[in-house]
């Protein structure tokens, strides 16, 4: 990956290299590689760069939006780390988007050299609106009123204003200091500003010593370590334990995926409804060598998020409805690639899915037949029929008007995009699985 540094970039960059601030900051692992370089790829932009960067390239590009709970925390830590390890050296950071974060498996890491600028005595902190809109109100409203902020930040992109989060709070969330001044006095502040007169005059008159800047940053570091999930379980997230095949079956399952994980040998590997990720583990023990790993439900997201922490093994577990992926999103749709311009994997796997696409959100079956298959040239599709006990529950309170529904129907459209390399009835009366090769 390369990066083009400017004119307007460069005074802010090369005191930053000078000083050995990014050096000190990528040798913590809180900041990405770079290094300065020259290339012909770049000689024919004008203006003509001042520096040229290569950093290393990070596999897949992924949103605040599609973070769980625990990845959106790790990277507020992170972020909050990188801040005051730079205010240490007298360098400060110029915004405070979570946009700047990327994952690297389970890891976080910053991406952007060119945030990190000199620390003025006594300016204020630039990025604090920003930082409480994407990274600390989405974690308070999750953690605090049980309300996923997913959809709410797809929406917005920016995050959550703290004037929006402060009304639906409850009396007791505000008597947290943190709360007090991070959300309640910014919201109560930002209005008057409105009334009054500009923001930005308002913002110019404030003065902010190092030591109370450093103490906020500590301050929001303790208390963003403290915030906890809402207890309770989720609707699938211990769906491995409660399906409808038995041991025997799900051997058979996973003999399947290490089948084609062994025989593809993917570099990335998509995992649609990964669960708590039993099949992405097997996957990656039979040769994958990395995977993103989707599910709807977030408590089966966080147990992943957990599993993969700790065995340190390259995973990505990212929030999808499958029906509704994340779009091109931004300035003229094209700040926020959609999933689909993001993929560029080798392999797919979705098992347990296509019933809850098909007949849980009404896609007709050879729509939903596509769209998979248009992830990735070759894969694992798991479907059941509707004999299936998890099928009988999706049409449990419902008219059944999906006669389409068929093994014979989803067989022809899967050989009408793509070769049917094998396929297998788990059990007599079980779900079909097939694995396919597009066209």
């Amino acid at each position: 990956m390369l990066r083009a540094v400017y004119e307007m970039g460069r005074e802010n960059f090369e005191a930053a290299d000078k000083a050995g601030v990014l050096d000190a900051l990528i040798a913590k692992d809180l900041l990405i590689g770079a290094t300065k370089t020259r290339s012909k790829l770049v000689k024919e932009l004008d203006p003509e760069p001042c520096h040229v960067l290569s950093h290393p390239l990070i596999p897949f590009i992924s949103y605040p939006y599609e973070w769980t709970f625990s990845q959106l925390k790790a990277a507020a830590l992170l972020h909050l780390e990188l801040h005051l390890e730079a205010l240490k050296l007298d360098f400060t950071l110029c915004d405070a988007t979570a946009y700047n974060v990327q994952f690297q498996g389970t890891t976080p890491i910053f991406i952007d050299h060119l945030s990190i600028v000199p620390y003025e005595e006594g300016e204020i902190w630039a990025g604090h609106r920003q930082f409480c809109m994407q990274f600390l109100n989405p974690l308070i409203l999750w953690a605090k009123r049980g309300v996923v902020p997913n959809s709410w930040y797809r929406g917005s992109v920016e995050g959550i204003p703290p004037e929006d989060l402060a009304a639906v709070l409850k009396w007791r969330d505000k008597l947290s200091f943190t709360v007090l001044a991070h959300v309640v006095t910014q919201a109560k502040v930002h209005s008057h500003a409105l009334k009054t007169e500009t923001k930005e005059r308002v913002v110019s008159a404030r003065k902010l010593p190092k030591r109370s800047l450093v103490a906020m940053l500590e301050g929001l570091k303790d208390y963003i370590k403290g915030l906890e999930l809402p207890g309770g379980r989720s609707v699938w997230s211990e769906y491995a334990d409660d399906n409808s095949y038995n041991a025997d079956k799900r051997a058979e399952k996973h003999e399947f995926v290490a089948a084609m994980a062994s025989k593809v040998k993917p570099k990335m590997m998509f995992d649609i409804g990964c669960n708590s990720g039993d099949f992405t583990a097997t996957a990656l023990d039979a040769g994958a060598k990395s995977v993103v790993a989707f599910d709807f439900d977030y408590g089966a997201l966080e147990q992943a998020y957990s599993r993969f922490s700790q065995s340190k093994q390259p995973v990505m577990p990212l929030w999808l409805d499958a029906a509704n992926p994340s779009p091109a999103q931004g300035w003229a749709n094209a700040e926020r690639a959609s999933l689909n311009d993001r993929g560029n994997v080798d392999a797919m796997v979705a098992l347990a899915v296509i019933h809850h696409i098909a007949i849980g959100r009404n896609v007709p079956l050879d729509m939903a037949v596509d769209w998979l298959i248009g992830l990735a040239p070759q894969g694992v599709i798991e479907f059941p029929n509707k004999d299936d006990v998890m099928v009988r529950k999706l049409l449990a309170n419902r008219k059944d008007i999906f006669p389409d529904y068929t093994e014979e129907a989803f067989l022809h459209h899967v050989g009408e995009r793509a070769k049917i390399v094998k396929q297998k009835k788990l059990g007599e009366d079980g779900r079909l699985i097939v694995r396919y090769r597009r066209n």
